[in-house]
């Protein structure tokens, strides 16, 4: 579904990605995975468009998307979740979904659409009238997610789902991201806690100093020699 080939992405001279390559298949959960500043987050905006590659190409679907702005990834079923959520703090959180289905695609299924980010997250639902800075972390991070989910995406990319949050919402917003996958959605998101994003996935990817160090199926990554001694301390 998401083919990245040879990618290379530059922030004028200083280069962050070099020669990265991943798949991700329809219908998954994917995790990339890698301390902070290995370019993980990178990775996730040259594919929604929000940088653009000095080298490469992106496929989503079979198409190339590597050149389109990224109004038009989004209209082709592709939503980003950025890190640290990006409400907007002084609207509602019905206003902060609804301005999630903008686009031509998904305005006519606005209430459906509504309706079942309600359901997966109930308690959007009791504080749809409030303003979105009142929210606690984890309910600011659900409402990111059920906003991203109004464009009706067939896949879904998550950057740091768990930041800062307690074990307890962090079980939670992992049951969610099962029931979206298991709703038809292909999930890939971006984690530093190795054994947590490796146990929810179907794949995973370690990306080191902005080169793919592993990639694989996440049973497989959990038994690798790096993973063990370095991430796990096995």
């Amino acid at each position: 579904m998401l083919a990245v080939r040879d990618l290379e992405v530059l922030y004028g001279d200083f280069q962050v990605l070099w020669g990265v390559s991943l798949e991700v298949q329809e219908g998954e959960i994917a995790c990339l995975l890698g301390p902070n500043g290995a370019g993980k987050s990178t990775i996730l905006n040259a594919v929604s468009g929000l940088v653009r590659p000095a080298a490469g190409t992106i496929e989503f679907c079979g198409e190339r998307v590597d050149r389109l702005p990224t109004h038009e990834i989004v209209t082709r079923g592709l939503s980003h979740i950025l890190e640290r959520r990006r409400v907007f703090p002084y609207l509602t959180v019905e206003k902060n979904l609804s301005l999630g289905a903008y686009q031509e695609r998904a305005r006519p299924h606005r209430e459906e659409s509504l309706a079942w980010v309600y359901d997966l997250f109930p308690r959007l639902r009791e504080r749809r009238q409030q303003l979105a800075h009142s929210l606690s972390g984890g309910e600011q991070q659900m409402l990111a997610i059920g906003r991203g989910l109004m464009s009706r995406p067939r896949f879904l990319m998550i950057d740091e789902p768990f930041l800062g949050l307690g074990p307890r919402v962090v079980a939670e917003i992992l049951e969610i991201i099962r029931k979206i996958n298991a709703a038809g959605v292909t999930v890939l998101f971006i984690e530093q806690n190795v054994q947590l994003a490796l146990e929810v996935s179907h794949r995973g990817f370690l990306l080191e100093s902005g080169r793919m160090a592993l990639a694989g199926p996440a049973r497989d990554l959990l038994e690798a020699d790096l993973i063990r001694e370095v991430y796990l301390g096995i």
